[in-house]
């Protein structure tokens, strides 16, 4: 990599010195070390604990290899203080790190703000354009990238075939949340430890709160009308959140509000779940024989539906930004063009199995014959990510768009409280009556109180 050589001198750093004089014991000092009078970068990258990011970390060394002036330290989180971490360094400025691991939500919004680094310059082998269209458009604002996506999602239906036939069951091509909630009480079975349905219960706003938001909208419901007017406390929301406990508390495993993605995905491979309804992402880890003790016993369907069809659908991608922030912006950028590039891909493949490469970010990695050789759900994921459909229309008109979350600054605050109310009616703390109307105030105070309607 090549560095801008600040010259002494520059912003008065040279106070009375002989710039002549001091240039050769700066080249002396330099080939006494045996290289260039260039800094070495440390690049720190902030990343979720998910398994895809978990893969780039330890295929790094090799980004490093063709990079020795390039090195990487890893601050490698769980995904609640993820985001927490992130979101502060990045609104005060502090610049703690080079690298940011960022969904959909927060690059829009970022972006307006000025807190990112476009994604200009990217090496003409990239190919941006080999992106997936609904994934691209997330990450960008005015027709420019200001993230590169590292994998991508919409959500699915997964469930175990061989309890299913055991169980003289079929899943409908297009289940719906009633025939969902008849399966699950048909195939848990407590004392061998198999539930009959794993659902996310950890509180957050990308945790629960993804899901449950899903799951309000095909109940008809929604978090905000016309006006900006709090919809929480409504009869759509009472019936979801209804039927969430009553699923949890009878047919899903016990301590479900410790559970988000990574828990619930460790459950699933391990043969303790019938069903489980989440992100796309997770059928290359679980049809992996090497991550599963079920790969080839698992089959998958859509996300099911309630009363109201047709709504904003479900989409998500883990993105990789730069902090406007960084003093490292082009050596970050190499890095983040390198583990979302098309080679990148193939290295995974090579390393781990085409079923293990991060799907739902390029088009190439779906025409490849190896991955839909080895990934017999590529076909419906990608189908899943092109049709999906986040600034649809809720069963009422809304003001927002986002399908499992708010695209509004304020949303990560708001949802990471009501999250926590709902995690307390799966514990018997809260009622639902109670947590819907103290979910309601909470959250008209705080829209109140950053000014809606704007």
């Amino acid at each position: 990599m090549a560095h801008k050589a600040v010259p002494l001198g520059e912003n008065g750093a040279t106070g009375g010195y002989d710039v002549r004089r001091m240039q050769p014991l700066v080249l002396a000092a330099a080939l006494v070390a045996g290289t260039p009078a260039l800094a070495e970068s440390t690049l720190t990258i902030a990343t979720v604990n998910n398994g895809d990011m978990v893969v780039m970390q330890k295929l790094s060394p090799a980004f490093e290899k063709a990079h020795p002036d390039i090195k990487l330290r890893w601050v490698v989180l769980e995904e609640n203080v993820l985001r927490q971490r992130v979101t502060t360094d990045i609104a005060t400025k502090a610049g703690q790190f080079d690298v940011l691991t960022i969904g959909n939500y927060e690059v829009p919004i970022w972006a307006r703000q000025n807190w990112l680094e476009p994604m200009d310059g990217l090496p003409a082998d990239y190919d941006a354009n080999d992106l997936l269209k609904t994934v691209r458009d997330g990450v960008s604002r005015d027709g420019k990238l200001y993230a590169l996506p590292f994998y991508g999602e919409s959500a699915m239906t997964y469930y175990r075939k061989d309890l299913f036939d055991k169980a003289g069951l079929t899943m409908p091509e297009a289940p719906t949340y009633d025939e969902i909630k008849g399966f699950a009480a048909k195939l848990t079975d407590k004392a061998s430890q198999t539930y009959g349905i794993c659902l996310r219960g950890k509180p957050g706003w990308g945790e629960n709160m993804a899901y449950v938001t899903s799951l309000v909208n095909t109940f008809g419901g929604q978090w905000f009308g016309e006006g900006w007017k709090t919809t929480i406390d409504t009869p759509e929301w009472k019936n979801a959140l209804t039927y969430y406990t009553d699923v949890l508390k009878n047919y899903g495993p016990p301590g479900a509000t410790s559970n988000g993605f990574n828990e619930n995905l460790a459950l699933f491979a391990s043969g303790r779940c019938a069903m489980w309804i989440d992100s796309t992402v997770a059928a290359g880890l679980l049809y992996d024989p090497k991550q599963s003790q079920v790969a080839d016993k698992v089959a998958f369907a859509p996300m099911p539906t309630g009363s109201f069809k047709g709504g904003p659908t479900w989409l998500w991608s883990w993105n990789l930004g730069i902090p406007a922030s960084s003093k490292q912006k082009e050596a970050a950028k190499t890095f983040v063009a390198w583990a979302t590039s098309k080679a990148y891909v193939e290295r995974v493949a090579k390393e781990n199995g085409w079923v293990a490469v991060p799907p739902g970010t390029r088009e190439s990695t779906y025409k490849s014959p190896d991955y839909q050789k080895a990934a017999p759900f590529a076909g419906f994921v990608l189908k899943a990510i092109d049709s999906a459909n986040p600034n649809g229309q809720t069963r009422n008109p809304r003001p927002y768009t986002g399908a499992q979350f708010v695209a509004i600054p304020e949303f990560q605050g708001i949802g990471t409280q009501v999250g926590q109310t709902v995690a307390a009616t799966l514990t018997g703390q809260q009622t639902i009556d109670a947590a819907l109307k103290a979910a309601q105030s909470a959250t008209e105070r705080t829209m109140r109180q950053a000014g809606y309607p704007k």
